[in-house]
């Protein structure tokens, strides 16, 4: 007992770091904060001014007189709620589906053997160092000749063939051990049970975080939602806000709000789930 307190007290000591170290690493964090958060409140004051009042010297960092006119005009002369259910309805289609593919083709592609294994994984790496800007023209030709465009086919579909996630959630089942689907197998259980009930659940924390890269980056795409999609009805978020802009005008209060107003579902979403998301990711960082 006095031995292991001994090795507990000497393994503190020995995470224990010089002072100077933790108090440049606080005043590198401090200064990281500041920056990314002064954007943030530039576009928050902006989108309660006026745009008259932008141009102002000296400009008003707080305004004096909260303005809620670029809110109203959002809403009421914009589709923009219609925007917001456009690019959730297909962010959460995206995520749902790319979530089933890339989890049963990266256990294909980690636990089973079958012919062409090496050709298949060597095609999907090299597609994956492809520029995306590079697929544009072929990718608009085939969905013209197959009439998906200007319809929510063309923003779902395409993001479906990006294989990122299948080596994103290979790694994750590659780290387990082998005995689990082996005793699995010897006791009858099919592929598809070994994978619904045994993978599935152990890589967890791999699920949590491709979903949520899935989500963030439909939620923020904006190339492929410009060529694609020209009705308004169906344009995403990404894309409405490009065309508040006037030709002539900008009116950068009302694009404030717009982009104000497009950031706080992530936020919301980020400080009511990052609990269970550190939770599961230190899960299973943590399985001995």
């Amino acid at each position: 007992m006095p031995l292991s307190r001994g090795r507990a007290r000497a393994g503190r000591h020995a995470l224990e770091l010089p002072a100077p170290y933790i108090a440049g690493s606080y005043a590198v964090l401090v200064w990281a904060c500041i920056v990314a958060i002064i954007p943030f409140l530039y576009v928050l004051s902006t989108s309660f001014k006026e745009t008259k009042s932008l141009f102002s010297y000296p400009p008003d960092w707080i305004p004096r007189q909260l303005y809620y006119g670029n809110y109203s005009s959002l809403f009421a002369e914009h589709p923009y709620l219609w925007w917001m259910i456009n690019t959730f309805f297909v962010s959460l289609c995206v995520t749902a589906i790319k979530l089933v593919i890339d989890s049963m083709a990266a256990y294909a592609l980690a636990k089973m053997q079958f012919a062409g294994k090496k050709v298949v994984t060597v095609t999907l790496l090299l597609s994956v160092a492809i520029p995306g800007t590079a697929l544009l023209i072929p990718l608009f030709l085939i969905a013209r000749s197959v009439g998906l465009l200007n319809t929510y086919g063309a923003l779902i579909l395409p993001p479906l063939a990006n294989p990122l996630g299948i080596f994103m959630l290979r790694s994750f089942i590659t780290s387990l051990p082998a005995d689990i689907e082996h005793s699995a197998r010897l006791e009858g259980a099919s592929e598809m049970r070994i994978f619904l009930t045994i993978i599935l659940p152990l890589i967890g924390p791999g699920l949590v975080v491709h979903a949520i890269f899935i989500f963030l980056m439909q939620y923020t795409s904006f190339i492929w939602p410009l060529i694609a999609v020209h009705d308004i009805s169906k344009q995403v978020l990404t894309v409405g806000i490009s065309s508040l802009k006037a030709i002539f005008t900008v009116d950068w209060g009302l694009i404030s709000a717009a982009s104000l107003v497009a950031t706080l579902p992530i936020i919301v979403a980020f400080v009511l789930l990052q609990r269970y998301f550190i939770a599961q990711s230190l899960a299973g960082a943590l399985k001995e």
